[in-house]
């Protein structure tokens, strides 16, 4: 592959873009923060006891296939992704129920290379995406306890249901030009309202998760241009099964529907449906440290879209 500044490629196409305008819009939608919005995360309404911490970090390698409309001449166009994340949990109490904030910073390394108009092209984009923070609260389920109150609870209540809510704010503090179709961050807020169950009958778990994605409009789109973005709706399930050590393993799968953009009022009929499913195993170090391994697939079910493959890893200590 020929490596091109994507500003390059852009004045090379000027023409195209204008006579072709969706290829903006497309390609727009596929920077790095939109691929990792819709996760799939197992033991997602866990409660943490009182009195706790958790920092982690983890590592995910994405790849995987770029699905545009034929009519866009832009052919066989793949995508790597590299990402880290730091993250922290700290549980607190609202009255007596229990609640929590996450907070997640990533930084990534993202190439995508394919034909367009038949000619070879590459662009890599290096740094940090979008900051997210969370909130979440127990609606039903244990209350805010320490960690003997809590090792109590689960030993008289083998059978269990919990339900919580929780809200995220995803940052536009990411590395982001607007004169670049290609960017690590989104030039906007994504606010994402979440509610979920949690069944525990004996080492096993069955999760359920439904959010929706609302985006603030991207004022500086594409030279100058307005990029608005209607609500994706999204939902995921899993199955667990821990064991007496303390390891888990998980079984999901997850679908994403809606997201369609608007630029400068024109619509783009770029709606996305997208299907993920994922294995995780989860294993502990020591009593205070552990590592989680993972794999995810995410396949468009639409004609326009991307199909990705992702292995990744991570480690977290509480204390």
């Amino acid at each position: 592959m020929i490596n091109l500044h994507y500003k390059l490629v852009c004045m090379n196409c000027m023409g195209f873009f204008k006579t072709i305008g969706n290829l903006i819009f497309i390609f727009s939608f596929f920077n790095i923060s939109l691929i990792t919005a819709q996760d799939i995360e197992p033991r997602r309404w866990t409660p943490l006891p009182l009195g706790t911490h958790v920092v982690g970090g983890g590592y995910v390698h994405t790849f995987g296939d770029i699905l545009f409309d034929p009519i866009l001449q832009a052919e066989d166009v793949r995508m790597k992704v590299d990402a880290m994340a730091l993250s922290y949990v700290q549980p607190f109490k609202i009255g007596n129920r229990l609640a929590r904030i996450d907070v997640l910073l990533p930084y990534a390394t993202a190439n995508w290379e394919g034909l367009l108009r038949g000619a070879p092209t590459s662009i890599t984009r290096t740094g940090f995406s979008d900051p997210r923070i969370r909130f979440s609260m127990n609606l039903i389920g244990p209350k805010a306890l320490n960690a003997q109150e809590m090792m109590a609870y689960y030993a008289e209540h083998a059978t269990s249901t919990m339900l919580g809510a929780s809200v995220s704010v995803t940052f536009p503090l990411g590395q982001y030009a607007g004169d670049k179709l290609l960017n690590l961050g989104q030039n906007r807020f994504v606010i994402r309202p979440q509610v979920g169950f949690v069944h525990n009958w004996g080492l096993w778990s069955y999760e359920f998760t439904a959010s929706v994605f609302l985006y603030t409009n991207n004022t500086d789109f594409f030279n100058g241009q307005e990029r608005k973005q209607d609500p994706t709706f999204a939902a995921q399930t899993h199955l667990i099964r821990r064991f007496k050590n303390r390891m888990w393993v998980s079984v999901s799968a997850g679908y994403g529907l809606g997201g369609q953009s608007i630029v400068d009022s024109q619509p783009n009929n770029d709606e996305r449906g997208d299907f993920l499913s994922s294995l995780a195993l989860g294993v502990p170090i020591t009593k205070k440290q552990s590592v989680k391994v993972f794999y995810l697939h995410s396949e468009s079910v639409k004609s326009i879209g991307a199909d990705t493959d992702s292995l990744g890893f991570g480690y977290s200590i509480l204390f």
